[in-house]
């Protein structure tokens, strides 16, 4: 709770084909992974999920865009259904990047990786793309 607190509004958009606009606030993750200190060969960000999921970003777009580490919506704690402890607020990126119940996070050297990145969505999420790979 020492880092500065971030509010802001964002769109998920889910895959499905819905979308929701709400007021997000947490923490930046580029503070949380300055603090980290990054190794310089560090490329990917993982996410896992207290439910067994897990998505990942990249390194690049988390230090250069505003992506929260989110614990409360519309001026609530976070609810469980919602992603309590913590859920990620990607901006432009798919939902399925929206790692929520989020309890640990990786550092890797690796690509993109992560539940549905294994069974055939895009390891980038970019909401200008198509969600699927290839």
């Amino acid at each position: 709770m020492s880092f500065p607190n971030i509010k802001k509004v964002a769109t998920l958009n889910c895959v499905e084909g819905w979308d929701v606009t709400v007021l997000w606030e947490g923490v930046l993750l580029k503070d949380l992974l300055n603090e980290a200190a990054p190794l310089s060969n560090t490329m990917n960000v993982i996410f896992y999920a207290a439910d067994g999921d897990s998505t990942s970003l990249d390194l690049d777009y988390v230090m250069n865009n505003d992506v929260l580490f989110a614990y409360k919506i519309n001026d609530v704690t976070l609810p469980v259904e919602r992603g309590y402890p913590f859920r990620v607020v990607a901006g432009e990126k798919w939902g399925y990047k929206w790692a929520k119940w989020v309890t640990k996070i990786e550092l890797t050297q690796s690509g993109p990786s992560g539940y549905w990145e294994s069974r055939g969505y895009s390891g980038v999420g970019d909401l200008n793309q198509s969600f699927l790979s290839g």
